[in-house]
């Protein structure tokens, strides 16, 4: 087993835990961003959303509820960033899935840079047409 994530769910590899139940564990990042940075993985080995099933999608997604109260009710934050980098040209570093829960107030210097794509109506027609299908 060569994934870190899943070294730190079996115990292997020290963490920082704040939850755990049968579908999902989290822990303090040890890079954080912000103070309260918490990660919320799958204890399924997946490196995608999409390759979780539903009921582990669905696990993780509980546990994350649980988290963000948590991390609200300990820290009170003003609000909270929380996302999912999948892949690596997306910043994943950890090739497991999981979710970041990044407390935040004002003035925290922590930023986010994002560029718009200006899209024409029919671009935006093609799009949605294209990604509902898929579905």
């Amino acid at each position: 087993m060569e994934c870190v994530f899943c070294k730190i769910i079996a115990g292997e590899i020290p963490s920082y835990r704040v939850y755990e139940d049968e579908g999902a564990y989290a822990f303090l990042d040890i890079n954080p961003i912000a103070r309260g940075h918490t990660l919320v993985i799958s204890r399924a080995h997946a490196s995608k959303v999409t390759e979780l099933s539903a009921q582990e999608a669905a696990g993780v997604a509980l546990a994350l509820q649980k988290v963000v109260r948590g991390v609200e009710r300990a820290l009170g934050p003003e609000g909270l960033n929380i996302f999912v980098n999948q892949g690596e040209v997306a910043g994943q570093v950890v090739p497991h899935f999981h979710i970041h829960v990044v407390p935040r107030s004002r003035g925290d210097d922590v930023r986010f840079v994002t560029p718009t794509v200006e899209l024409s109506e029919e671009e935006f027609r093609e799009l949605s047409g294209a990604i509902a299908r898929a579905i």
